[in-house]
């Protein structure tokens, strides 16, 4: 028997990927939920880390060093060890101190407030010639905090995407960000949602290991469903 989501479009299946999610957990207003520079810095520390693990490397921090100025001027072995908790501190307190002389030598309050008035590619750009910021960590602070329409896609949205059938499995992470984002509405609010709501479901559900798929609310939309775990393949 076919299944019905193979004759939907990729376009028409993201969409219904999209309802779903939101009857099943709620729409979420969108509103930020921390300051422009701790989400640039907290998701650069994120990299590898559970989240955990990024709030206390964050905190330690500021304990040690209680402003962005004592940070960059922090000796670096002291702001790695601070940033112990997650993976990779040296290298993450090299790019972050890097970064801090940079944003502070055109914004020396520190404020990323002036990324509002940005068009989505030139502010991309801005934050991805700052060490150690990528597209997942640009694309994430544009979104949450300034409504830019773009769609941030972490090792969860792409598992998910790839397991459902909204990307092919050789489509890149980078790659997916574009290719997610031209099959939604160009609205801040759809693609918070998205984010925030396949995020969730990898977490929870379609986990990297055994994913749930008996409790998956996506089972009938699901290509990894009907290919391996209907059948019984132990994949």
């Amino acid at each position: 028997m076919t299944n019905p989501a193979r004759e939907l479009s990729p376009q028409e299946k993201t969409w219904q990927v999209h309802l779903r999610l939101n009857e099943a957990l709620g729409l979420l207003s969108g509103e930020p939920r921390r300051e422009p520079m701790r989400e640039l810095i907290s998701t650069m520390l994120s990299h590898r880390t559970t989240h955990a693990n990024e709030e206390k490397a964050y905190f330690q921090m500021l304990e040690r060093f209680p402003t962005w100025q004592d940070v960059i001027n922090a000796p670096f072995e002291e702001l790695a060890d601070a940033l112990s908790p997650a993976k990779f501190p040296g290298a993450k307190a090299e790019n972050i101190q890097k970064a801090l002389r940079l944003i502070e030598r055109e914004h020396p309050d520190f404020s990323l407030e002036f990324l509002r008035d940005l068009d989505v590619p030139e502010a991309l750009d801005w934050l991805m010639a700052l060490p150690g910021v990528g597209l997942k960590t640009a694309t994430l602070v544009l979104l949450f905090n300034f409504q830019k329409p773009v769609l941030p896609v972490d090792t969860h949205v792409h598992r998910v995407s790839q397991r459902v059938g909204l990307i092919g499995a050789t489509v890149t992470h980078d790659k997916a960000h574009q290719t997610l984002l031209e099959m939604l509405p160009p609205e801040a609010h759809v693609l918070y949602n998205f984010h925030r709501h396949l995020l969730s479901h990898g977490q929870k559900i379609c986990t990297w290991r055994a994913p749930k798929c008996e409790q998956c609310v996506l089972q009938d939309l699901c290509n990894y469903y009907e290919e391996v775990r209907s059948k019984g393949i132990d994949r």
